[in-house]
């Protein structure tokens, strides 16, 4: 494939666009003018994160023409099995989870709150306005068509009671020997495969740790306690590891299928 910049644009402006020219925002104006220096008549990638990939050309400062719209340069399916990152938001490091977990190829990622959550003083409209920002960046850098969705901040307790009955959870624990590590939980988990329609979550808790309260939800509502290392990681590291474990189960899942 050609190595040519990518702009994430939304389905929506793309398709009802009435003329031949799509007007850029003045960031992405910025971006291609200003960042990566596009001289008007070279081409760019555009994509709408929904698994469709355009050529376009830059004809003038704040326009791009999109060429065959009708059909787009590349087309990727979204996957038969979607992954899920649930965790507590720490005090530091958390646009660096948004980005990494985008660049590993996780589908969905939950912002929590907890009870022993050290930053609970959140504005969160605009802190949710600044994340999806940070994954639409992340996903031009790294060059996936489906963009990732962050949902509505929610406390753990209120999210398990709200879940779908099609998804699959588990939840990462510490100081613990008497669980399966992750990787070795998926690979039992073969009821995955009938539920296409669901979403597979692992869910990262506090640096400090879940309460007692919340420890008891999960073990009432039988969700499955789950290690990621024998050492006590950080909230990032942590979900950057489940990230990585749910992703190549997924890709060895997907090899084992075609």
């Amino acid at each position: 494939m050609e190595d040519l910049i990518r702009l994430l644009i939304a389905n929506k402006r793309i398709v009802n666009n009435k003329t031949n020219n799509l007007e850029l925002t003045k960031e992405e104006a910025h971006y291609i003018n200003k960042v990566m220096r596009i001289k008007t008549g070279k081409e760019i990638f555009v994509t709408n994160g929904e698994g469709s990939l355009w050529k376009a050309k830059k004809v003038a400062k704040d326009f791009i023409e999109i060429s065959r719209l009708d059909k787009p340069y590349l087309l990727k399916k979204q996957e038969a099995f979607l992954l899920g990152i649930a965790v507590v938001i720490p005090k530091n490091g958390f646009e660096d989870i948004l980005k990494m977990c985008t660049e590993i190829g996780i589908d969905f990622i939950q912002p929590l709150f907890s009870e022993r959550q050290i930053n609970k003083n959140l504005n969160f409209s605009k802190k949710l306005s600044r994340w999806n920002t940070i994954i639409k960046e992340s996903v031009e850098q790294s060059e996936r068509l489906w963009k990732p969705s962050i949902l509505n901040g929610i406390d753990i307790i209120n999210w398990i009671k709200e879940i779908d009955n099609q998804d699959t959870i588990s939840i990462s624990v510490t100081r613990n020997d008497s669980f399966d590590y992750l990787d070795k939980w998926l690979k039992k988990q073969h009821e995955v495969l009938d539920k296409k329609n669901g979403v597979l979550w692992n869910v990262i808790g506090p640096e400090g740790g879940w309460s007692s309260r919340e420890m008891e939800l999960f073990i009432k509502n039988k969700i499955p306690l789950v290690k990621l290392s024998n050492n006590i990681l950080r909230t990032s590291t942590a979900t950057v590891n489940a990230s990585s474990i749910l992703n190549q189960w997924r890709n060895d899942l997907n090899w084992r299928i075609n």
